[in-house]
């Protein structure tokens, strides 16, 4: 399987290094002053499962074409941010056009309309992953914590040629993962936990600790994923009581230094996938006839952190 990953940056450059660490055949698809630094410097990932210094293939958006004349990848791994999923899609259509599966690991949900308009439903797997990650001012890619899973699977149920043969790199890479006969329900359990964490700790401009700590900080994060929950069930994906568990343990724990990466892209003055995490679900909420009191007032904070950005 020849997999092509859209961006070297955090998830990209972390499962797509972790791939390539084992031999798998991957070449990363960057921009020239990424390619560039690939090139001279390799893919450096700094991790407690392991650090690794890699060469790496690269291919800028310009050079795809050429390539493709001379050979065709079975998989685009699309790791971009939300807010440039337009250029992206533009990026790597060459690819798809020519055969290739999208499997799109962005967090949310609202990508994939796009994806299907443009490919066709039967071309995008279901996809997500659970890391924290980022990529640091010298180009390395820094993981923070030990979690670096990655689910993927039909979208429609079931199993099929291109999961396994992918679930089988991933094996061979030591990489923590899921194929999934059911990536719906996988997809909600972490777009309801994402969507929580998210809007409360870009509400409150801190950890998740930090907002426990604080009288009445434990029921706040408890309600706001209440009303998560609740739009998840409304859209016919109840999350199952041991994941719903799991996640409510996560968001109200007093030791927890965890924050949203989105409060992260805040902190730093950068644009959020605002509109894409809390803005999605809070419509879907309304769409739904739910009053979401809290995920509504971190949707209008969010507004307007970006109006501030955009004068």
């Amino acid at each position: 399987m020849r997999v092509l990953v859209l961006g070297a940056g955090g998830t990209g450059g972390y499962f797509g290094g972790r791939l390539a660490q084992s031999g798998a055949d991957v070449a990363f698809l960057v921009r020239p002053a990424r390619a560039a630094q690939l090139a001279r410097d390799g893919l450096r990932i700094r991790s407690a499962l392991g650090d690794a210094d890699l060469p790496v293939r690269v291919v800028t958006a310009q050079a795809l074409p050429g390539v493709l004349r001379d050979e065709r990848f079975d998989l685009v791994v699309l790791s971009c941010k939300a807010w440039d999923l337009e250029a992206a899609i533009a990026d790597v259509a060459p690819a798809v056009d020519a055969g290739a599966t999208v499997m799109p690991i962005l967090n949310g949900l609202l990508h994939y309309a796009a994806l299907d308009a443009r490919f066709g439903r039967e071309r995008v797997l279901g996809g997500l992953c659970f890391i924290s990650v980022a990529k640091a001012a010298d180009g390395s890619i820094v993981h923070m914590g030990r979690p670096a899973s990655i689910t993927f699977g039909e979208r429609d149920g079931g199993r099929s040629a291109r999961v396994d043969a992918f679930a089988a790199l991933c094996a061979r890479a030591g990489l923590d993962h899921r194929a999934s006969d059911d990536i719906a329900t996988e997809q909600w359990i972490k777009f309801s936990f994402l969507a929580t964490l998210a809007a409360g700790t870009c509400l409150m401009r801190d950890g998740v600790g930090a907002i426990v700590a604080c009288e009445g900080g434990a029921a706040f994060m408890a309600a706001l994923h209440d009303e998560c929950l609740a739009v998840a069930a409304a859209e016919g994906h109840r999350v199952p009581e041991k994941a719903r568990a799991i996640a409510r343990d996560s968001l109200v724990d007093p030791a927890s230094q965890v924050k949203a990466s989105m409060l992260r892209d805040l902190e730093a003055g950068g644009p959020v996938e605002a509109a894409h995490i809390v803005g999605d679900m809070w419509h879907r909420a309304r769409a739904a006839g739910l009053d979401t009191p809290l995920l509504q007032a971190a949707w209008v904070h969010l507004q307007a952190y970006q109006a501030r950005r955009q004068h």
